[in-house]
Protein backbone atom coordinates (compact mmCIF):
# COMPACT_ATOMS: atom_id res chain seq x y z
CA UNK A 1 0.00 0.00 0.00
CA UNK A 2 1.14 3.51 -0.78
CA UNK A 3 -0.32 6.85 0.33
CA UNK A 4 -0.05 9.80 -2.07
CA UNK A 5 -0.93 13.45 -1.42
CA UNK A 6 -1.85 16.14 -3.96
CA UNK A 7 -2.97 19.77 -3.79
CA UNK A 8 -4.66 21.95 -6.43
CA UNK A 9 -6.16 25.46 -6.56
CA UNK A 10 -9.90 25.57 -5.96
CA UNK A 11 -12.85 27.87 -5.48
CA UNK A 12 -15.09 28.20 -2.45
CA UNK A 13 -15.78 25.24 -0.16
CA UNK A 14 -18.32 22.69 -1.27
CA UNK A 15 -21.57 22.67 0.65
CA UNK A 16 -22.07 18.93 0.81
CA UNK A 17 -20.33 15.62 1.35
CA UNK A 18 -20.39 12.49 -0.78
CA UNK A 19 -19.20 8.90 -0.69
CA UNK A 20 -19.14 7.04 -4.01
CA UNK A 21 -17.77 3.74 -5.19
CA UNK A 22 -16.77 0.51 -3.54
CA UNK A 23 -13.20 -0.50 -2.73
CA UNK A 24 -13.82 -4.23 -3.04
CA UNK A 25 -13.18 -5.55 -6.53
CA UNK A 26 -10.68 -3.61 -8.64
CA UNK A 27 -12.61 -0.42 -8.01
CA UNK A 28 -12.21 2.51 -5.70
CA UNK A 29 -14.02 4.51 -3.07
CA UNK A 30 -14.04 8.32 -3.05
CA UNK A 31 -15.01 10.48 -0.07
CA UNK A 32 -15.50 14.22 -0.71
CA UNK A 33 -15.80 16.69 2.19
CA UNK A 34 -15.79 20.51 2.27
CA UNK A 35 -12.30 22.00 2.48
CA UNK A 36 -10.60 25.35 3.00
CA UNK A 37 -11.36 28.08 0.43
CA UNK A 38 -8.88 28.11 -2.44
CA UNK A 39 -7.47 24.62 -1.88
CA UNK A 40 -8.37 21.13 -3.06
CA UNK A 41 -6.47 18.38 -1.25
CA UNK A 42 -6.42 14.76 -2.32
CA UNK A 43 -5.08 11.80 -0.42
CA UNK A 44 -4.87 8.50 -2.29
CA UNK A 45 -4.35 5.16 -0.62
CA UNK A 46 -3.50 2.73 -3.39
CA UNK A 47 -2.49 -0.88 -3.74
CA UNK A 48 -0.41 0.06 -6.83
CA UNK A 49 3.06 1.20 -5.78
CA UNK A 50 4.98 3.71 -7.93
CA UNK A 51 1.91 5.29 -9.58
CA UNK A 52 2.22 8.87 -8.27
CA UNK A 53 2.96 10.35 -11.71
CA UNK A 54 -0.05 8.58 -13.26
CA UNK A 55 -2.33 10.01 -10.53
CA UNK A 56 -0.78 13.49 -10.89
CA UNK A 57 -1.40 13.55 -14.65
CA UNK A 58 -4.96 12.30 -14.24
CA UNK A 59 -5.84 14.99 -11.68
CA UNK A 60 -4.17 17.71 -13.78
CA UNK A 61 -6.33 16.72 -16.79
CA UNK A 62 -9.53 16.69 -14.75
CA UNK A 63 -8.96 20.01 -12.96
CA UNK A 64 -7.64 21.78 -16.07
CA UNK A 65 -11.17 21.50 -17.49
CA UNK A 66 -12.90 22.98 -14.44
CA UNK A 67 -12.19 24.85 -11.22
CA UNK A 68 -13.24 22.48 -8.47
CA UNK A 69 -14.77 23.56 -5.19
CA UNK A 70 -12.53 23.52 -2.12
CA UNK A 71 -12.59 19.91 -0.98
CA UNK A 72 -10.73 17.30 0.98
CA UNK A 73 -10.88 14.15 -1.13
CA UNK A 74 -9.89 10.72 0.18
CA UNK A 75 -9.49 7.97 -2.39
CA UNK A 76 -9.10 4.31 -1.48
CA UNK A 77 -7.90 2.53 -4.60
CA UNK A 78 -7.66 -1.15 -5.39
CA UNK A 79 -6.11 -0.87 -8.86
CA UNK A 80 -8.86 1.09 -10.63
CA UNK A 81 -8.28 2.33 -14.16
CA UNK A 82 -8.02 6.09 -14.84
CA UNK A 83 -11.48 5.99 -16.46
CA UNK A 84 -13.04 4.60 -13.28
CA UNK A 85 -11.23 7.22 -11.18
CA UNK A 86 -12.65 10.00 -13.35
CA UNK A 87 -16.14 8.46 -13.26
CA UNK A 88 -16.13 8.23 -9.46
CA UNK A 89 -14.90 11.82 -9.08
CA UNK A 90 -17.61 13.04 -11.46
CA UNK A 91 -20.22 11.08 -9.48
CA UNK A 92 -18.97 12.68 -6.27
CA UNK A 93 -19.07 16.18 -7.78
CA UNK A 94 -22.62 15.54 -8.98
CA UNK A 95 -23.72 14.42 -5.51
CA UNK A 96 -22.35 17.56 -3.86
CA UNK A 97 -24.01 19.72 -6.52
CA UNK A 98 -20.93 20.79 -8.51
CA UNK A 99 -20.96 20.23 -12.30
Amino acid sequence: METLSFEFPAGQPAKGRALVGCVGSGDLEVLLEPGIAGTLTIQVQTSVNGAQQRWQHLFERIFREQTPPALNIDIHDFGATPGVVRLRLEQGFEEIGHD
